[in-house]
């Protein structure tokens, strides 16, 4: 929420599924654009995820996007680290995030759009480690998800690939070091479109419902994969896919 003094600053414009508050300094074509793509892409990312709207998951609330004015506004008063373009705060399903010169529509918006859905629909208490859950993010955007690969490979061959156990236990902070945090960003992407595109999809929206049943991760693994009973087996079959391609 913001503080009374600030709310003052802030107008509103709503669709179907979302509230957007935005400074007054944000042209209004911007703000109608973010509207119809936040639209756009709430469908987009429920199909990716294989997510079915039902009784016990709903949109009776909407989702509130901020648009600062700019990133000094976003980080300043919106309480968001340096490095980042948007923020998902679950519990209160709030996105914050300002214009930036690209990439918006099809890489910010989907982003955050992905963390709100995964959790609407396996819970806040699921059993979700952070690179499970910035992957799912990252898998909505199209080019980064594309790229991953690559970098993972590139660290996996210079000796600077983190293993998806240490991965897990990795924590993000405003002073992070950068190139840890877009190798951590990578590897989530890649591993997360690996369950997706290569293990199977049909598979991976079964484990998600298993991790909403609030089943512990490895054992979730164990349930829904063969001959993958936990993250380092998942870690090993996810470099040897990494290794085997030219």
């Amino acid at each position: 929420a913001v503080s009374t003094a600030e709310a003052k600053e802030w107008q509103s414009m709503k669709s179907r599924h979302f509230i957007i508050s935005f400074r007054s300094e944000v042209p209004e074509d911007f703000v109608n654009s973010v509207l119809d793509s936040a639209e756009d892409s709430y469908k987009e990312v429920i199909e990716n995820l294989g997510v079915q709207i039902s009784q016990s998951w709903n949109w009776a609330d909407p989702v509130n996007i901020y648009i600062y004015r700019d990133q000094d506004d976003y980080v300043k008063n919106g309480g968001q680290a340096g490095w980042s373009h948007g923020a998902a705060l679950l519990s209160s399903r709030t996105i914050r995030t300002f214009p930036a010169d690209q990439g918006f529509f099809d890489s910010i918006l989907p982003h955050e759009l992905g963390h709100i859905i995964l959790h609407e629909y396996v819970g806040l208490r699921a059993d979700v480690p952070l690179w499970f859950d910035e992957g799912v993010a990252m898998y909505q955007e199209k080019a980064r998800r594309i790229g991953a690969n690559k970098i993972v490979k590139d660290a996996l061959e210079n000796g600077q690939f983190i293993a998806l156990t240490e991965l897990t236990d990795m924590r993000l902070y405003n002073n992070s070091d950068r190139k840890l945090i877009d190798l951590f960003y990578a590897e989530s992407a890649s591993i997360v479109n690996f369950m997706i595109n290569e293990l199977g999809k049909s598979r991976f929206y079964r484990f998600c419902a298993e991790l909403r049943e609030l089943t512990p991760f490895d054992v979730s693994l164990d349930k829904m994969y063969m001959h993958i009973s936990n993250t380092d087996e998942l870690n090993n079959k996810w470099v040897k896919f990494l290794k085997d391609q030219s």
